[in-house]
């Protein structure tokens, strides 16, 4: 999800919640304690040098059950955040608690914004050897694929 779509779906909300990829929500007092730019230089085992921007949201639980983050004070942090640190309408990623810090994807299903996984990948199939799809097989093939006799000295 982009930036903006996330700042024109805020503005029409009420509550804002965060829904995990199990379902459960992000109890509904968590604070946003981080919105930032995060620029990733790297290269891939392919040898080509990538930049990879995101916006970062960092959500938080405190023991501070009243706190409710109004949509209107998040678009506000955004703004802020924007004007500040010069960035435009980048994907946004979300950090959060789990197991260690879990980084997920952003999505809206009309109610809630939506937390989905992230998954790695290669970036460099072509160089490393890695076919596209892995090729079927059908097992009764192979049978009538001709084999090496024992002592023949093919194998």
């Amino acid at each position: 999800m982009k930036l903006e779509e996330v700042k024109s779906v805020l503005t029409q909300l009420d509550t804002i919640a965060f829904q995990l990829p199990n379902g459960d929500l992000v109890p509904n007092h968590f604070h946003v304690t981080e919105v930032g730019k995060i620029t990733k230089h790297f290269i891939d085992c392919g040898g080509t040098v990538r930049n990879e921007e995101v916006v970062n949201f960092q959500l938080w639980n405190a023991d501070d059950y009243d706190h409710r983050l109004h949509p209107e004070k998040l678009v506000h942090i955004i703004e802020l955040s924007q004007k500040t640190l010069g960035f435009g309408n980048l994907d946004v990623e979300v950090e959060y608690q789990g197991q260690t810090i879990e980084k997920f994807d952003l999505d809206f299903d009309g109610t809630n914004f939506l937390l989905t996984t992230k998954q790695t990948d290669c970036l460099a199939k072509d160089n490393c050897g890695i076919p596209a799809e892995k090729p079927k097989v059908k097992l009764s093939e192979l049978q009538n694929t001709p084999t090496c006799a024992p002592g023949s000295g093919c194998c």
